[in-house]
């Protein structure tokens, strides 16, 4: 394995929801944007066939989130409104989210409830004091748990 900045970070399409997401993190989680293109800053592009679920940009996309890069609970997490299509899906992946204490564990889990759907309430389990699954409005899943404590 090489060293060096390698990692691996989430990307999430919103589909044209991409500043309402940015926003609703900002406000529940005190997500931190660091990075944001709309596709008008994009450079001029040449004429080339559309691909496939590609048109051309329409004004209302000019405005809408190209790419952006966001931290959150310490991992940056990247974001986009990719065809604003306004369907977005988010199947067989969730973030995770970790706490140190059960009583932040709960504000997460609330905010993130916040319009959205519980999937497993919050709950001790065996290897967590505070464990829920929750899909938030935008259907992003989400795991919050309370990091094992460490032994003294």
């Amino acid at each position: 394995m090489q060293s060096g900045s390698q990692a691996i970070k989430p990307y999430l399409f919103f589909d044209g929801r991409c500043d309402e997401a940015l926003e609703f993190y900002q406000r529940t989680l005190g997500a931190r944007v660091e990075q944001l293109f709309r596709f008008k800053d994009a450079p001029p592009q040449p004429e080339a066939p559309p691909q496939e679920g590609c048109g051309p940009m329409t004004a209302d996309m000019a405005e809408k989130v190209m790419h952006a890069c966001f931290t959150v609970g310490g991992a940056a997490v990247m974001a986009s409104d990719g065809m604003c299509q306004g369907k977005p899906e988010f199947k067989g992946i969730s973030l995770a989210y970790e706490t140190a204490s059960d009583a932040e564990a709960e504000k997460v889990f609330a905010a993130l409830a916040e319009g959205g759907q519980v999937q497993m309430p919050m709950a001790p389990t065996f290897f967590s004091s505070r464990f829920g699954m929750v899909a938030d409005r935008f259907g992003v899943s989400w795991m919050v748990t309370v990091a094992p404590a460490q032994p003294a």
